[in-house]
């Protein structure tokens, strides 16, 4: 016999993989990988938690489907466009990935059972580096290098203790109050004269060395 339906009330909607990753994604973005278990991720989507192993096998499982959808954000070079700008516009793209998502840098490359969005975005790198011209070893040199920059970088602005450009601002003029300048002339004076301009950004290091990075990947390239 069927339950009677309330009026007014919303259709439940059906429990599958695809809700249950993006709620384990919406609450390690919300509280950090830490916070996710199989109870509140059952919490979250009001069911018991044993119904979620009818989506996922188990907590590495989970884990795997949500790094992948992560990999699913992040934009997919085109093997017949510039390379170079190919490889900035998909790093540019992971960065901001991992600012939405901050608790999967260090779990990006950590899966031993990658899933398909992971899987097509690597095929898709090696790809646009091989039709560019880069033989199998620098390529693989290349994608380890742009990977490890970005993440990298990742981990360091998320540790940052300031996130505006006010903050910013704070934190290096009380940094400067307690230094005595005639100590340590080369931290004042780049504290004074980039850091305390009104357009800093620190973002923007990241462009910076990432054209650095293209630029020699470019030269080792031509020379291999």
């Amino acid at each position: 016999m069927t339950a009677p339906t309330h009026p007014g009330a919303e259709p439940r909607v059906p429990l599958n993989r695809e809700r249950v990753l993006r709620a384990g994604v919406a609450l390690a973005d919300e509280g950090g990988i830490e916070s996710v278990s199989m109870r509140k991720l059952g919490g979250q989507l009001a069911v018991e938690a044993m119904s979620l192993y009818n989506h996922v096998a188990n907590k590495d499982d989970l884990l795997d489907g949500m790094i992948d959808m992560v990999f699913g954000e992040i934009d997919l070079p085109s093997a017949n466009a510039d390379w170079k700008t190919e490889m900035r516009e998909r790093a540019i793209s992971a960065r901001e990935a991992l600012g939405r998502h901050p608790w999967a840098t260090g779990l990006m490359d950590s899966r031993t059972t990658p899933g398909p969005a992971t899987l097509r975005h690597h095929d898709s790198v090696i790809g646009t580096l091989r039709e560019a011209g880069f033989s199998i070893e620098t390529a693989a040199h290349a994608f380890s290098v742009l990977d490890s920059y970005t993440y990298g970088f990742a981990m360091q602005e998320q540790s940052l203790p300031f996130e505006t450009e006010e903050e910013t601002a704070e934190v290096a003029e009380t940094i400067l109050a307690q230094l005595p300048a005639d100590e340590y002339p080369h931290l004042a004076e780049m504290t004074i004269e980039h850091v305390l301009l009104p357009d800093y950004d620190y973002a923007s290091e990241y462009e910076f060395g990432l054209d650095l990075i293209l630029d020699g990947l470019e030269r080792a390239r031509d020379t291999a």
